[in-house]
C-alpha cells in the first residue's frame, strides 16, 4: 500500500515535512516553524505537487494566525498569504488555498472567533477534501486503465504530492487495493528527476511493479505498444482545457498522440483555473540555470554556458482525451464546468 504521509501537524505550533529533496538517498523529517521556513522548503522543491504545496500553505498561514487576534491576527495572516503566493507562481492550488484561508480569517475576526482554532480546522479541512478528492480521482481513473495493462507517467504524482493517495497515482493504488495494479513505466523527469527519486521511490516503496526510462526514451518505449494509457497530473487547468504540468509533459502527450495511446489528466478540482483562458495565459515559473548545467552541485555542463530551465509546459486540450476531477470524467473543453 502507499507510504504514509509526507506532512504532520507539529504541535503546538508548526509542521513536519518530509525534505523531498533528499530522496531516495535519505528520508529526512523538518520541523518548520516560521512562514520563512516554509516558503523556503516550497521553492527549493522540498515539498512540491500542486494538491501538497496548497495543504503545507495552508498549514503555515494557520501558524501565522496562532496568538493574539483581531486586526493584528488578521494582519499577521495576510502577510503569511503574500509571502507564501509569491513562491511557485504556476500551481493553482497554492493560490487557491491561500485565498481560502484569508477568507476565512476574515470572517473568523468578524465574527469574533478564535482566529487560530478556525484557520488551524480550515487547513485541515482542506488536507481532508483533498485526500477525499484523491480516492474518488482514483475510483474514476481505475475504470481507464485497461485490465492487465501498462501505464505511463511523468514527474510524480502521488502521496508525494498530495493529502492522499494522488492524483495520476491514484488508480494505481486503486487498482492495488484489489490485486490488480498495473505496471507503470516512470520517465525519469529531467532535470531534478522527481520520476526516478521520488515517483519509482514511492512505488517500489508501495511495491508496484514499475520500470525507469530516460525521457528521451519516451517515444521509443510507447512504440512497443504494451502501455495502455498514459497518466499525469496538473499543475493548472485554463477554462478551455489546456493543462500546465511538469516539464516534458507536452512531449509524452505528443507521442501518446502519435502511438494512438490515450493521455488521461487526473487533478482535483482546485487545479482548475476557469479565470485562465487558455494555456498561453499560464505563468510558467522558470527555475535557476544551474538545475540543468549540473547536478547537485557538481558541474554537468561548460562553465558559463546559457540554460533555459522552464518548470512546466503546456499541454494543449486536444492531446487530452479526458481530464479526471473528484466531480467525474469530462472532454477538456467541458472542465471549467466542473468548478462552482
Amino acid at each position: 500500500m502507499p507510504i504514509a504521509t509526507p506532512v504532520a501537524w507539529l504541535d503546538p505550533s508548526g509542521i513536519r515535512l518530509l525534505d523531498q529533496t533528499l530522496l531516495p538517498g535519505e528520508e529526512r523529517y523538518l520541523e518548520l516553524q516560521t512562514i520563512e521556513e516554509v516558503a523556503e522548503a516550497i521553492g527549493s522543491l522540498r515539498v512540491r505537487g500542486a494538491p501538497l504545496i496548497g495543504i503545507v500553505a495552508a498549514m503555515a498561514v494557520a501558524t501565522a494566525g496562532q496568538g493574539d487576534g483581531g486586526a493584528a491576527g488578521l494582519e499577521r495572516v495576510r502577510w503569511a498569504v503574500t509571502r507564501l503566493a509569491a513562491t511557485r507562481p504556476t500551481a493553482v492550488n497554492l493560490h487557491w488555498a491561500l485565498r481560502r484561508m484569508e477568507r476565512r480569517a476574515e470572517a473568523a475576526v468578524r465574527g469574533g472567533e478564535g482566529l487560530g482554532a478556525a484557520l488551524r480546522a480550515e487547513a485541515q479541512a482542506i488536507w481532508d477534501e483533498d485526500r477525499a478528492m484523491c480516492d474518488r480521482i482514483g475510483e474514476l481513473g481505475a475504470g481507464l486503465v485497461p485490465s492487465g495493462a501498462t501505464v505511463c507517467t511523468i514527474c510524480n504524482a502521488g502521496v508525494l504530492a498530495t493529502g492522499g493517495i494522488g492524483t495520476a497515482l491514484a488508480p494505481v493504488y486503486t487498482l492495488q487495493r484489489t490485486g490488480r495494479a498495473p505496471r507503470v513505466v516512470v520517465p525519469e523527469t529531467r532535470p531534478l528527476l522527481q520520476g526516478s527519486r521520488l515517483t519509482a521511490w514511492e512505488l517500489t516503496r508501495a511495491g508496484v511493479e514499475c520500470t525507469l526510462i530516460t525521457d528521451g526514451m519516451v517515444a521509443s518505449r510507447l512504440r512497443q505498444g504494451d502501455v495502455g494509457c498514459v497518466l499525469v497530473g496538473a499543475d493548472r487547468i485554463a477554462r478551455n482545457g489546456d493543462v500546465a504540468n511538469k516539464i516534458g509533459t507536452y512531449a509524452l502527450a505528443l507521442a501518446a498522440r502519435a502511438h494512438g495511446v490515450p493521455l488521461y489528466v487526473l487533478a482535483p478540482t482546485s487545479t482548475v483555473d476557469p479565470a485562465t483562458a487558455d494555456g498561453a495565459a499560464i505563468p510558467i515559473e522558470e527555475r535557476p540555470p544551474d538545475e540543468v548545467t549540473g547536478w547537485r552541485g557538481r558541474p554537468t555542463a561548460p562553465a558559463g554556458i546559457a540554460a533555459w530551465n522552464p518548470a512546466f509546459d503546456v499541454t494543449p486540450a486536444e492531446l487530452i482525451s479526458a481530464i479526471v476531477t473528484d466531480r467525474g470524467i469530462v472532454q477538456p473543453r467541458d472542465v471549467a464546468g466542473t468548478v462552482d
